[in-house]
């Protein structure tokens, strides 16, 4: 019989191996712990552990959107222009989100210093603006402070906070 090469991607090994041990389980049989079927997954794989296998992960590749968005970012990771797509605006938005501190209140004064250098084309008050109405920052009515909403970031977001811009194709 001739064997066929049949390619498996998962996307959340833990998962896979938590799925495993449990249908393992519901067939009388006494599977190891998980940190344990990690290691023989990644050996049946080819890895020598599961600490090999998670290093020769590559990176998801970036979506055409969030390199786009990128673009707009000079090597120091400064805006450079305001995209006109209010999608790629948000995406970029998130890397100043994610450059103020959690919990903190600031003053009107340190959010527009903060923004004057994270960008280059001289609207702070835009960014400023934005950011609130994208609701990645809140503010009192009275414009006292200034704070960062905590919450989870979308997966574009994520890997917009996470690029490297020295690494970015231009």
């Amino acid at each position: 019989m001739s064997r066929d090469l049949n390619a498996l991607y998962i996307a959340d090994l833990s998962a896979f191996a938590r799925t495993l041990r449990d249908d393992l389980t519901g067939q009388g049989a006494n599977p190891p712990g998980h940190q344990v079927m990690l290691g023989l997954i990644a050996r049946a794989a080819g890895f020598r552990n599961y600490q090999q296998l998670r290093a020769d992960a590559s990176p998801p590749a970036l979506s055409k959107a969030v390199a786009r968005a990128l673009r707009y970012f000079d090597d120091q990771g400064r805006l450079t222009s305001w995209p006109a797509q209010t999608r790629l605006q948000a995406l970029c938005l998130w890397r100043f989100w994610a450059g103020l501190l959690p919990g903190r209140d600031y003053r009107e004064a340190e959010i527009s210093d903060a923004l004057k250098d994270w960008h280059l084309f001289g609207d702070h008050v835009l960014l400023r603006r934005s950011l609130i109405d994208h609701r990645l920052m809140t503010r009192a009515t009275d414009g006292s402070w200034y704070r960062r909403v905590e919450q989870a970031p979308p997966p574009e977001a994520l890997a917009m906070i996470r690029a490297d811009l020295r690494s970015r194709v231009t």
